[in-house]
């Protein structure tokens, strides 16, 4: 955060540097696009192969195979919730939100794609419909489904705090990852990472440049939905935070169930489509 008053006078030429341009990192026009039309053919002639329940305050994990759909929707009340993904085949493979941030900005929506961690690189899922696109960006600077936050944990809870609390997402993922995969806790936790805040809607304040939250737009009936391009394990947390328009890791917010539903195309709808390999870079180079 920076001081209320600087400690240093301003040069002469200060308007002259902050004047200048900005200049886009990762220009998206060499980024590999999805073929969203091949995708939502496929889904709309997609059949329904299992659900999840994802309890308030609580999490859940998940499979989903390549070339199959997950649909994430509120049910019951407005309700956030943080996602975590690992390839199927090799946890060390996960959800590489830094990068996807890089690459796409602070909130994801449709056609933005979920990119995987180093040294793979690839896209791991791709959001093929979002009902709270309408939102964009408000007069707050806020926005849905960031990238930016990290997740609710007991860790920084207790710093702030000293309340113990153990139901943040951060536990939550943890418990669900080590449940679907029989793991000791410790493990577990160590795969746990940095999330899709879906449908939470957070900024940064335009003078201090703090993360905020406020109260999402979720309603009843929204969702987000991807399609994924490998072998996934996920793991939803219903956030203690409810619609995350007060605080989080407590409970004091009304909160709600979010439901995962898993859709798998007819054969032959997604004929010519290969999952994507992991990135080209020889990492022998470097060496």
């Amino acid at each position: 955060m920076k001081p209320e008053k600087p400690e240093h006078a301003a040069p002469a030429d200060a308007e002259a540097r902050r004047a200048m341009a900005p200049v886009i990192v990762y220009p998206p026009e060499t980024l590999p696009a999805p073929d969203l039309a091949l995708y939502r053919a496929a889904r709309a002639g997609a059949a329904k192969r299992g659900e999840v329940l994802v309890p308030p305050r609580d999490a859940r994990a998940f499979e989903v195979a390549a070339g199959q759909f997950a649909r994430i929707s509120a049910v019951g009340g407005p309700q956030v919730g943080d996602l975590n993904l690992w390839s199927a085949h090799d946890l060390s493979e996960r959800f590489y939100s830094g990068k996807t941030r890089a690459l796409h900005g602070t909130h994801l929506s449709t056609g933005d794609r979920m990119w995987s961690s180093f040294p793979h690189l690839r896209p791991m899922a791709t959001i093929v419909a979002d009902t709270l696109d309408w939102y964009g960006i408000d007069a707050d600077g806020g926005s849905v489904h960031d990238v930016i936050g990290t997740r609710c944990d007991p860790y920084t809870n207790c710093l702030l705090t000293g309340d113990p609390y153990h139901y943040c997402c951060h536990s939550n993922l943890t418990r669900a990852l080590a449940d679907h995969r029989h793991l000791p806790l410790a493990e577990a936790e160590a795969q746990v990472h940095d999330v899709l805040n879906v449908f939470m809607c957070t900024g940064f304040t335009r003078d201090t440049g703090q993360y905020f939250m406020k109260a999402s737009p979720v309603r009843s009936g929204d969702y987000l939905e991807i399609f994924a391009e490998i072998d996934l394990i996920g793991a939803l947390s219903a956030c203690p935070g409810g619609d995350c328009s007060a605080g989080h890791s407590s409970d004091a917010a009304a909160c709600y169930p979010l439901l995962v539903e898993i859709f798998a195309p007819r054969a032959g709808a997604l004929d010519g489509w290969e999952p994507p390999k992991p990135n080209g870079y020889d990492r022998s180079h470097g060496r």
